[in-house]
């Protein structure tokens, strides 16, 4: 089933957030919280601290009327900076990869710096891409994979 979250960045607070934000909704985390440390590292990539290998790579809380918001910490020694535009994105988690590349291709027409599709190392097939004129800044199309669905695909569109 298809649905649609909203995915936010923080710069090294993202657990607080969440935490913060289950406190208020009285909700439980969907599944564990993923940390940058579960995930292998970028050899190209500065090795993380000990506290960024402990700040959030993935967490997902839903809110109301089965709205998720979703979380992930920036890292600066990443190079990672947060501003309006990445601060915070609209997921459209799609069935099918056909349709995940047809709104891929629709929502990034006219972007710029456009990545492709590729797999990534949590299970998921996404890449950054900056959208089009005429889809603002701040809109993300993705298909999100979870432990409770089939292998899905996922796109980001990030804003401009």
């Amino acid at each position: 089933m298809a649905r649609v979250s909203t995915y936010l960045n923080f710069m090294g607070n993202t657990e607080e957030a969440l935490l913060f934000y289950r406190s208020v909704f009285g909700t439980e985390f969907l599944g564990p919280i993923s940390r940058m440390g579960d995930m292998p590292g970028d050899p190209s990539a500065p090795e993380l601290s000990d506290d960024e290998k402990r700040m959030v790579m993935h967490a997902e809380l839903p809110i109301l009327a089965g709205h998720v918001l979703m979380a992930t910490d920036m890292l600066e020694s990443q190079g990672h900076t947060l501003r309006t535009g990445n601060n915070m994105t609209i997921n459209l988690e799609l069935e099918d990869r056909a349709e995940t590349e047809r709104l891929f291709s629709k929502l990034s027409d006219g972007g710029t710096d456009r990545f492709e599709l590729q797999d990534m190392p949590w299970g998921h097939t996404g890449e950054p891409v900056p959208t089009g004129s005429a889809c603002g800044g701040c809109s993300t199309a993705s298909s999100h994979s979870h432990r409770r669905r089939e292998r899905k695909v996922r796109a980001f569109l990030a804003g401009r």
